[in-house]
């Protein structure tokens, strides 16, 4: 990869445009893979209080912006600069967005409401990841599905751990994993040919805080998105001392988005993680069997050590990932990955040779 590329991937752009027919899980044709980003269908908020918000690029820009019913783009900074309302936020940044609060999302929910600027089609823009260079690491968790954490026993090299924990297991991938909804994933064979599918519910932190009591943990997530903790398995299991940090964290191996939609637009109990690989149902799992639920996840994560708005959580994936099947799957390049969260949105990578 030219060193512009991997600069572009390190800022959560789309490296490649072939992204089309999203929410569909259904064949794409070589000529509807050159159309650039295409949404079929939008999930239904489930607040009327509730939005999508995305982070696109037109030019080599990055903007903040809401994605309507109709699946039109309503750009921010345009549509507060034709009501000559004053920000309270950087409307080119999600996470100055996220950090100014309610007022700031208010504001937002006004300019949606009735829009008075030209809105944009999504076909004609770049979607970056919502978040497209987070500020901390990206918190993981491990095991926090019953039939993931068995369907691992048998074929991890590690085998200290015998029955699920007591209480989340942490990890984090670093920043320059992100990568855009729609963007390649890099494929190096000379590193590693074990590459793996995760799906997961990502929720994103909307205060600051410490040791925040379970009861509470609610109040302070700010929203949700799709996230896929792309995992190579080789590296995760057998190198560095079994640690994982390295095996999650290469380059591209975190596409999320294609939005955050806001807390009040998700039912938890309605929403399904799911993971197709060319077109083939590989997950499929319900927020209601997650071990260890969103509050849980917040509390303990937040004891001793401060949550900051803007932080990412992936919380976990379901079974059917590939290094447990028999015999063992792995991503080749030319493959699509569809990482689809009901209620919330899919997105869509390719891997790419590098």
């Amino acid at each position: 990869m030219d060193k512009n590329r991997r600069n572009l991937l390190k800022a959560g752009a789309t490296l490649t445009a072939t992204a089309t027919g999203v929410f569909s899980g259904r064949a794409f044709s070589a000529e509807e893979q050159q159309a650039g980003t295409k949404i079929d269908s939008i999930p239904p908020l489930a607040s009327q209080t509730a939005a999508r918000l995305v982070t696109y690029s037109v030019n080599g820009t990055p903007s903040v912006g809401v994605v309507l019913d109709d699946g039109r783009l309503l750009d921010l900074k345009t549509e507060a600069h034709v009501r000559r309302m004053k920000l309270d936020f950087d409307p080119a940044s999600m996470l100055s967005l996220i950090k100014a609060g309610d007022p700031a999302l208010r504001q937002v929910q006004t300019l949606a409401e009735h829009p008075k600027s030209a809105t944009l089609a999504l076909e004609r823009v770049e979607l970056l990841s919502p978040i497209p260079r987070p500020d901390r690491n990206i918190y993981c968790v491990g095991w926090n599905y019953l039939d993931h954490f068995k369907e691992g026993q048998a074929v991890r090299t590690d085998n200290k751990m015998k029955s699920l924990p007591a209480h989340p297991v942490f990890f984090t991938k670093g920043t320059h994993t992100m990568n855009s909804p729609f963007g390649s994933i890099p494929y190096d064979a000379l590193n590693s040919t074990t590459t793996d599918w995760e799906a997961e519910l990502a929720v994103i932190i909307g205060r600051t805080g410490i040791n925040i009591p379970e009861a509470e943990a609610m109040n302070y997530v700010y929203g949700y998105s799709a996230f896929n903790d792309t995992t190579e398995r080789e590296i995760q299991q057998k190198r560095h001392g079994g640690q994982w940090f390295k095996g999650k964290s290469l380059d591209g191996h975190g596409p999320m988005g294609p939005w955050i939609v806001t807390a009040a637009g998700v039912k938890l109990d309605d929403v399904r993680i799911i993971c197709r690989v060319n077109g083939v149902e590989k997950q499929n799992a319900s927020y209601q069997q997650m071990y260890f639920k969103i509050p849980r996840i917040i509390a303990e994560l937040s004891r001793g050590m401060t949550l900051e708005a803007g932080d990412i959580i992936a919380t976990g994936t379901p079974s059917g990932v590939g290094f447990a099947r028999k015999p063992p799957e792995y991503l080749r390049p030319g493959d699509v990955m569809e990482t689809d969260i009901v209620g919330v949105g899919l997105i869509r990578n390719k891997i790419e040779p590098v």
